[in-house]
């Protein structure tokens, strides 16, 4: 596989850019990054917030039903996306790290009922990172490593183009808020 990236064209203004890199012998790490137009604490917030998450979390066409967090290391989120399709779909995970406005790193689910993980890959680590990127600005980063051999179903699963419009939807909704 090789490293990978792309500018999304509807978003003029916010930079999407992901890419697969390489780390031998047993994982890879996907990584995505967006500039959003909010203030750092105002993106953490719609992150680490249950009644924010279900607003904007999963691509298009899909509805954030349950959302439950518990944001502390160690603390588990639940958060089921409805598709367009009528099926729900888990996404489950650990926290592992909490930076107050700065990072998220967790864990996805442990086992392998889809290979996105509704955004979080199955045995994955992913740290978010919040970064100001000028006035009211935001630079979010999602750093996924995952198991090298999950690496081709999870892309194919619809992991980055999933992710570019779920920041567009997190940025969306931000921008009302």
């Amino acid at each position: 596989m090789s490293a990978s990236a792309f500018l999304d064209p509807q978003f003029s203004d916010a930079l999407v850019e992901s890419r697969i890199v390489l780390t031998p012998p047993s994982h890879h790490e996907i990584v995505i990054t967006r500039v959003l137009n909010a203030p750092r604490e105002l993106v953490f917030a719609a992150w680490t917030q249950p009644e924010h998450i279900k607003r904007w979390w999963g691509p298009d066409g899909f509805q954030g039903m349950v959302c439950e967090v518990d944001l502390r290391v160690g603390g588990h989120f639940n958060l089921n996306l409805r598709g367009p399709d009528g099926i729900d779909y888990p996404c489950e995970g650990t926290y592992h790290e909490i930076v107050p406005n700065e990072r998220i790193v967790y864990s996805g689910m442990t086992d392998d009922r889809h290979p996105c993980g509704c955004g979080i890959p199955p045995h994955s680590l992913v740290t978010v990172h919040f970064v100001e990127h000028g006035a009211g600005k935001t630079r979010l980063t999602i750093n996924a490593r995952v198991n090298s051999g999950m690496c081709d179903a999870i892309v194919q699963g619809g992991f980055v183009p999933g992710w570019s419009q779920a920041t567009a939807r997190l940025d969306s909704y931000l921008a009302g808020a």
